[in-house]
């Protein structure tokens, strides 16, 4: 199929799926099917009939040039719009690439404290606020789920639930080791000390996406303990989910009721398992493309995070920002998610070719 026809037959989908809809005799469930993919079809048509205009304009103003009196004019509108074109099938492209199918899920964010003790810990509790601000700017929900903290106020680990529009899509570039480099609040001695927190991005799975049997969980029931040992309260509350045939092992114990600690516990499996079978069919893809940006491996280095110079720099593009404070802060977090993005869909871009 050439790309014209290629074009016509999504302008076409677009305009069966509007007599579909229109229609009046779709279930609930149908309907939810074609307006999500109505939806998602949108911007593509919009973008072909935005490049069909362009490249209609162009023939018309080349038939003008023919007209001594319309010369000039139509060769200065021809070349500013020779100019804008090939970027507009650039963005075509991008927007025709192969989706994430979990792109539009919700996330499951986990922090842990890596290398450097205490600051390590200090530095995992600021990235879980990082991301919990960046929520709170882009108009998503940030549900903590469990937090493990100490006595200086760090955190050992940490994991929350982020809802909203493309949340994953946002935030899956993120996983990794984020390294810090800083005087500690406690070193006296004022030298310059490099810490790591290990971050994990989970796409959301429904029970759609994963199904899990009875016969592979093994669920252990005990008391929850807190910082230094002290008890949590006083029942057996805390759960322990092992998931066997992966050994997959979630404990939760933040809530009171072993009920809810359950559902969460199971909702944080649930994504590690889906997170572990798309890491598996990567590392299928990766014998044939290897992304630029980086697999999103826990175990590799992707950012560092430099106080004294005030800078952040992401590894995996070789990109520097002089404004640490605020990219902490959620702010300016965006102009390092937008460039891994983009570099990804180059990647992705480029396999096709």
């Amino acid at each position: 199929m050439s790309e014209n026809e290629k074009y016509a037959s999504l302008v076409a989908r677009q305009e069966e799926l509007t007599a579909l809809m229109s229609a009046g005799d779709l279930g609930p469930d149908d309907y939810t099917r074609l307006s999500r993919e109505y939806a998602e079809l949108s911007p593509v048509v919009e973008k072909i009939k935005e490049l069909e205009s362009a490249r209609s304009e162009l023939a018309d103003l080349q038939e003008l040039a023919d007209d001594p009196e319309m010369r000039d004019m139509a060769e200065t509108e021809s070349r500013a719009l020779r100019e804008r074109l090939p970027d507009m099938e650039q963005d075509l492209r991008v927007l025709l690439l192969p989706k994430d199918a979990a792109d539009e899920k919700n996330a499951i964010l986990e922090v842990r404290a890596g290398t450097g003790g205490d600051e390590a810990s200090l530095f995992a509790a600021e990235l879980f606020r990082m991301y919990q601000r960046y929520a709170d700017l882009q108009g998503w929900r940030f549900e903590v789920m469990s937090v493990s903290d100490n006595e200086l106020g760090g955190y050992k680990e940490a994991s929350a639930l982020i809802s909203g529009a493309g949340v994953f899509a946002r935030l899956k570039f993120e996983s990794g080791v984020h390294r810090v480099q800083r005087v500690p609040s406690t070193e006296a001695g004022g030298r310059i000390h490099t810490s790591a927190a290990t971050v994990a991005v989970l796409p959301e799975a429904e029970e759609v996406d994963i199904h899990l049997e009875d016969k592979d969980l093994r669920v252990d029931i005990f008391r929850a303990s807190g910082p230094g040992g002290q008890s949590v309260n006083t029942t057996d509350s805390a759960v322990r989910i092992t998931h066997l045939p992966t050994g997959i092992v979630v404990s939760q114990q933040d809530e009171k009721s072993q009920h809810k600690n359950r559902a969460k516990a199971m909702k944080i499996l649930m994504a590690r398992i889906y997170d572990h079978e798309r890491a598996l069919l990567d590392a299928e893809r990766a014998a044939d493309r290897r992304s630029q940006v980086g697999s999103g491996d826990r175990s590799e280095r992707i950012r560092t995070y430099n106080f004294p110079q005030g800078r952040v720099t992401d590894h995996r593009i070789n990109l520097t920002l002089y404004k640490v404070d605020k990219v902490v802060t959620g702010e300016a977090l965006d102009e390092i998610i937008d460039p891994l993005i983009a570099d990804d869909q180059a990647a992705r871009l480029a396999s096709l070719e």
